[in-house]
């Protein structure tokens, strides 16, 4: 007998099969969105049959020829769509964005350690995590990866430092401290650029 993931695995496995004539990176958008559709609406309604769930989205190949069809009417000028019947999501914000945002707070902080400064870079960072959360770009786990990495992480860091040294240190292991974790958050603002969906 079949198990739940199995059967959402063959689903996704179908789509794939029958959208092989889309671009690469449509293909996986389209996977990526039923997948993403899938796992909210068993989040919702956990008490719903895979299979239930999985009818409802519809027959593997209808989704690819809808898709397929909406890519042409894309490349003739169309505006783009996402899933089947539903317009594209596209972040009113450029994906660049939030990734400076969270990248540039700890120069900032360093360049002007005392206040505004801190509060700035703070405030850069949160606002900058918020809008990688809410954007279209990345995919669940690449958010919450980037946030863990590139704010939770510098964060626990920072307060760890200053908590223990009964303030902010000052000196080369300090500066050496910050690079350090820059060089984390700008290696994975770059990973986030390299694996965004456009």
């Amino acid at each position: 007998m079949k198990t739940s993931a199995d059967l959402v695995r063959d689903y996704l496995s179908a789509v794939e099969r029958e959208a092989s004539a889309l671009p690469a990176d449509r293909r996986q958008e389209l996977l990526a969105d039923l997948a993403e559709h899938i796992e909210v609406t068993r989040t919702e309604r956990p008490d719903a049959a895979t299979g239930e769930i999985l009818a409802k989205l519809g027959d593997p190949r209808t989704i690819a020829a809808t898709a397929l069809s909406e890519a042409e009417n894309g490349a003739a000028g169309a505006p783009a769509r996402g899933r089947v019947g539903v317009p594209a999501r596209r972040g009113k914000v450029h994906p660049l964005v939030p990734l400076l945002m969270v990248t540039l707070s700890v120069p900032f902080i360093m360049i002007f350690p005392a206040l505004p400064g801190p509060l700035i870079g703070v405030l850069s960072r949160i606002t900058g995590a918020i809008l990688l959360c809410t954007s279209v770009h990345w995919t669940a786990v690449q958010k919450t990866t980037g946030v863990l990495l590139a704010v939770v992480l510098p964060s626990v860091v920072f307060s760890t430092a200053n908590l223990s040294g009964g303030g902010p240190a000052a000196g080369t292991p300090a500066l050496l401290a910050n690079l350090a974790v820059l060089a984390l958050i700008a290696g994975t603002a770059a990973w986030l650029w390299r694996v965004r969906r456009v």
